[in-house]
């Protein structure tokens, strides 16, 4: 071009041009930043791990609702001495929902379980085969005590939404075990989304695809069948010519090794709507194995978390780097009937909800241990904060307490039959080797090889990370 011939108005006419070039090419840059981890394993490089890993996937059951620590798994004798008089110090204390009422013991006793003796409630019998093989953390806390926002919390380290969950940042570091299906799936119970619902699994500010993929039993992955209108030669010519496109690009991009990774997420996609619907097909199962989840339990939320559960395992199976299994949902009119939400009926809500969770649960744990699965899978139990060990005033439930709740591990990396931390004497607050969701998280990043202080992402000028600025390994459940 002339220089001279450039005036003013073709100035800024390619100046807007040439930046918008500029633009494009730095979203296309973000987008194709972490491809690499996403496409098959075989074409990727490998992951950068910061130390040799214990675990090389992740199970999280979530329980949503606040399960309370006092009824399942923390117990506390002298609530049961001091059943029905003022909590010390508590007489005037107001909590979320109003004012309390006396201290209230657990309606059902407490029972040693395993070779440890561990105390867990006797509503929980499958589960009791499983403590000497459990690191209970019994001091965790919450910074909220509103469902949504510690749901996010115990998912992400944030009680904001907006941020990645705990398996999109494992998705992001790791990226996938197998060709076919998703590295990171959420699994929602029947009765729907928990509280927050997406913003459990969302990618944050990372790149869109390492948010989970939401399927269940009940609802298996959408827009998997043919458009109606368009005939199978249309639907393979349409690919066939998109194949076409992208070859003829790659042809003449040669040295864009991120391009072709991009790529090869694309044909990840099309793998996922042939593997997809295979793992999903529980039909090919053995009948003992049915029987031990309870897939055919005339209780109809049972039998369809029971399928969760074998669903589940049948993902971790196949590779699938990070499972989050939901056993309830978001919080109801009616407290309690669709969560573990027990504002008002604490003993009839939970013995609905227990028979749902244990034999489910517990047949997934034991079928993961007999098949040597354990030995890489790390599991984990979450719920976002405790209870009260009152009873909420003119009621017979707990209000919620954000201040003590017990969250468990389990399988790759974990000493077994071991409890850390504690309550006080009534479950009311944490008060030894105190921990918070961010020590959990680096636990389990640990456990996975990564250093959770040097796992970022660049975003709005700040190096993020999964557990902000915060958090250290619990080295006493560390096997």
């Amino acid at each position: 071009m002339n220089l001279l011939s450039l005036n003013k108005r073709r100035f800024l006419s390619h100046m807007s041009s040439g930046l918008t070039g500029v633009a494009l090419a730095r979203l296309l840059g973000m987008d194709m930043q972490a491809a690499p981890t996403i496409g098959p394993a075989k074409s990727r490089p490998n992951p950068k791990l910061h130390f040799p890993p214990k675990a090389k996937q992740v199970l999280q059951i979530f329980c949503p609702g606040a399960a309370s620590h006092m009824d399942l798994w923390d117990h506390k004798p002298m609530l049961e001495k001091f059943d029905g008089t003022p909590m010390p110090g508590g007489e005037t204390e107001v909590t979320f929902q109003g004012k309390n009422g006396n201290l209230m013991r657990s309606p059902w006793p407490f029972v040693p379980a395993g070779k440890t003796g561990k105390q867990i409630t006797s509503m929980l019998p499958h589960m009791a085969a499983h403590v000497d093989d459990i690191a209970f953390i019994h001091s965790m806390t919450s910074r909220t005590n509103t469902h949504g926002p510690g749901c996010i919390a115990m998912n992400s380290c944030f009680t904001r939404e907006g941020y990645p969950s705990a398996g999109a940042w494992v998705n992001y570091a790791l990226g996938s075990l197998n060709e076919n299906l998703p590295t990171y799936v959420a699994i929602q119970d029947l009765r729907g989304e928990p509280p927050n619902g997406k913003a459990n699994w969302s990618n944050g500010f990372l790149p869109a695809q390492y948010q989970a993929v939401a399927m269940s039993a009940q609802q298996p992955l959408r827009n998997l069948e043919r458009p109606q209108g368009v005939s199978a030669a249309e639907d393979a010519a349409a690919r066939e010519y998109l194949q076409f496109l992208n070859g003829s690009y790659a042809e003449g991009h040669a040295g864009n090794d991120e391009l072709k990774a991009r790529m090869e997420a694309y044909t990840l996609a099309a793998h996922m709507q042939m593997a997809a619907p295979e793992v999903s097909d529980l039909s090919g199962e053995p009948a003992h194995i049915h029987k031990l989840y309870g897939t055919d339990d005339p209780n109809k939320l049972k039998a369809t978390y029971a399928r969760n559960c074998l669903l589940t395992r049948r993902f971790l199976e196949k590779g699938v780097r990070y499972v989050s299994l939901y056993c309830a949902s978001r919080a109801s009119n009616v407290d309690g009937l669709l969560n573990w939400d027990a504002h008002k009926t604490l003993k009839t809500d939970y013995e609905r909800h227990c028979p749902i969770f244990d034999q489910p649960t517990a047949a997934l744990l034991s079928d993961l241990k007999q098949r040597g699965m354990l030995d890489d899978v790390l599991v984990l139990w979450c719920t976002e904060f405790g209870r009260m060990p009152t009873h909420q005033a003119g009621t017979t439930g707990r209000d919620h307490n954000p201040d003590a709740f017990t969250t468990w591990m389990m399988g790759a990396g974990v000493k077994g039959g071991v409890s850390h931390g504690a309550t006080d004497d009534f479950g009311r607050r944490s008060v030894h080797d105190v921990t918070t969701v961010y020590d959990f998280y680096a636990t389990v990043l640990h456990l996975l090889g990564l250093d959770h202080e040097k796992l970022t992402y660049y975003h709005n000028g700040v190096n993020r990370r999964l557990t902000d600025v915060h958090g250290h390994p619990i080295q006493a459940i560390l096997a």
